[in-house]
């Protein structure tokens, strides 16, 4: 990264440190950021479509059964972004333990990232979004993975200079050079300032401006995208903007990741923020129309399923709580629920049967012994969809 890569306004930014190379230290937030009829009416769509998937889940019957399939679809998307790969189907047989499959390091990733945002939303209340939050989530996010060891320092901002550019790249030879770690508290302490202050901003510019200055510090070794991915859902809970935790921006983002990447950048070199911010916009309101059109799905099939067992005469006693279960883990061992539930075996298996019979659930392996059942219903509506094309 040189001085040349960056235009008049930004050059300033682009300093040179003792040893030698150059790291960029963003000013702090806001920027001077002109609004225009595009952007005001960009705005309003986004704001509109928010405040619809808000409202629709102020009115889920059984918001907690809802909320697991989004957060494991988020740590699916936000994890394929830094090519770290996992299938559902993989991430839920890890839930079972033992008697799911054994693990895999990018499983164990992927699994870690869904405890993160649990652990982030049950926090909200307790504990200010923060750097103590961060650095607990970090912590969680690096948990004996790849990356979790004591070089990676998970749960602690760097103490050393990191980079970003191709595989091989160097510090002279790096896209993108973050503050050098002695300006670290300085710029963290700023970006919490301003996460907190009473702004003219509305709350989703506000999120945009947020979400480019903690990836631009990049205050981690590892898990700066996916922590930073991750503080947007907590923010836009935190201000009480979703009554639910069910607008996550990774599926976008993964969507059209070159776009991603570029803007980003071009915030740091050309100080294009309208296009961020036009962009970042553009992903909330698609986003929130597709959450919004899932959320109607699942509870439509929830309320089919409620429908069957009304119709039922006799009806095996654990046939709700296996509903339940299924649809906020699409996935379930019979033992294992019937332990959790203080259920027994042959109850638990006898719903199992029903649901079977009336094509929620089938066998997901061919084991005699602990079997496993999916609902493959749930799981199709689910799934993180494949990317497009990116631009």
């Amino acid at each position: 990264m040189t001085p040349e890569a960056f235009n008049e306004q930004q050059r300033p930014h682009c300093q040179r440190q003792p040893e030698g190379y150059f790291a960029f230290v963003p000013p702090s937030l806001p920027p001077v950021l002109p609004i225009d009829w595009e952007l005001a009416g960009l705005l309003s769509e986004a704001d509109r479509a928010v405040a619809e998937l808000s409202g629709a889940g102020r009115l889920l019957p059984n918001p907690h059964l809802l909320i697991r399939p989004y957060l494991r679809r988020e740590a699916v998307l936000s994890s394929l972004i830094e090519d770290t790969y996992a299938e559902v189907e993989e991430l839920l047989l890890f839930d079972l333990g033992p008697e799911g499959a054994p693990e895999k390091p990018s499983v164990r990733e992927v699994a870690n990232h869904i405890v993160a945002l649990e652990t982030g939303l049950q926090r909200l209340g307790e504990l200010p979004i923060g750097s103590r939050l961060i650095k607990e989530l970090h912590a969680i996010l690096l948990s004996t993975v790849r990356g979790g060891n004591s070089t990676k320092t998970p749960g602690e901002f760097r103490r050393s200079q990191n980079w970003i550019g191709r595989p091989g790249s160097t510090l002279a030879t790096a896209t993108y050079v973050p503050p050098p770690p002695h300006l670290l508290d300085a710029a963290l302490s700023a970006w919490e300032n301003y996460f907190h202050a009473d702004s003219a901003e509305p709350p989703l510019v506000k999120i945009a401006l947020l979400h480019y200055q903690f990836e631009a510090i990049h205050p981690f070794l590892d898990g700066n995208g996916r922590i930073g991915r991750l503080l947007i859902t907590l923010f836009l809970c935190d201000r009480k903007i979703l009554s639910e935790p069910l607008l996550y921006l990774s599926a976008y983002f993964e969507r059209y990741r070159i776009d991603y990447y570029r803007h980003l950048l071009a915030v740091s070199t050309q100080g294009a923020w309208k296009d961020w911010v036009i962009y970042f916009l553009t992903g909330v309101r698609e986003t929130a129309k597709e959450a919004l059109a899932d959320t109607a799905r699942l509870i439509d099939l929830y309320n089919h399923y409620r429908k069957i067992m009304a119709q039922q005469k006799r009806l095996p006693s654990a046939c709700a709580g296996v509903l339940d279960a299924l649809f906020a883990t699409p996935m379930l061992s019979i033992a294992q629920h019937a332990e959790r539930y203080n259920e027994s075996f042959p109850n638990v298996a006898k719903a199992v049967e029903f649901w079977e019979k009336h094509g929620l659930v089938k066998k997901a392996t061919n084991q005699k012994r602990n079997r496993i059942f999916v609902a493959a219903p749930v799981l199709e509506v689910t799934r993180p969809r494949p990317a497009h094309p990116t631009s």
